[in-house]
Formats: structure tokens, sequence, C-alpha cells
């Protein structure tokens, strides 16, 4: 429930591109923070990484670190990790790089399997909900 002195605070990590395709990258309210699905990409919007699925979850994984920063968190405070991938094989594959994320504990979220992201050359894309008590 939102409390009525809670004012959303915006953050765009890549203006730009967030105003071209209509959408803030994160917002917070009180403790909650929503992030958007995060892919790898570059300033401009251009997929990163193309046919490497690791370096790509390696991109996303870095992007949403900046964003916790801003906010004054880390990833122990990440309580909602939603992954979407149109390669679930894959991500199992390199689904042990989340060790190297999340060193104290994991999320709850899910895992699904998609037809299709924004990009063709996008093969993951990570949301996160973060609850924030700085």
């Amino acid at each position: 429930m939102i409390a009525k002195n809670d004012t959303p605070e915006y953050f765009l990590l890549r203006p730009e591109v967030e105003k071209a395709y209509g959408y803030s990258h994160a917002v917070k309210i009180g403790n909650d923070i929503k992030i958007s699905g995060t892919v790898s990409m570059d300033d401009e919007g251009n997929a990163t990484a193309v046919g490497n699925f690791e370096q790509q979850m390696k991109n996303c994984y870095a992007d949403l670190e900046k964003i916790l920063k801003y906010y004054g968190c880390t990833f122990d405070d990440v309580i909602v990790e939603n992954v979407f991938t149109t390669n679930m094989p894959k991500f199992l594959e390199f689904a042990a790089y989340r060790n190297e994320i999340y060193t104290t504990q994991f999320p709850t979220g899910s895992w699904l399997g998609v037809k299709e992201l924004e990009l063709p050359e996008f093969m993951i894309e990570i949301e996160l909900e973060v609850y924030n008590v700085n």
C-alpha cells in the first residue's frame, strides 16, 4: 500500500532510449523499487553481445547493479527476480553465474521461456523488485 507522502521517484538509465520506447527503468515508492526488464544494450538502444548468451546475461546484471547502486542498494536487497529468455537451455547452462550475484540469499521469482523479446538479438531480460530500508 502506498502512503500519501510516498511520491514516486523515477530513474532513467538510458534517458533517450527510455523516452523513445515510453518507459522508466525504475520507480521507487517508499521502500519498494520496481526495475523494468533489463536487456543487453548500449546507450543508443542497440543490442550488445549478439549471439553470446553468457555475456548478455552478465551485461543485464551489470546494468541492474548500476540501478541498485543509484538507490543505495545491492543484490542483497532484491526480493523478486524474474528472468525472461528465448533460450531456456542456455539460461540453465549459465544460471550458476547467479551465485556470484546473490551471495547472501536468492530472491523469489520466475524463469520464463518466451518466444521473443523487444529485439530479435536479445536472448535474456531480467526484471527486479527491491525492498530498500535505507
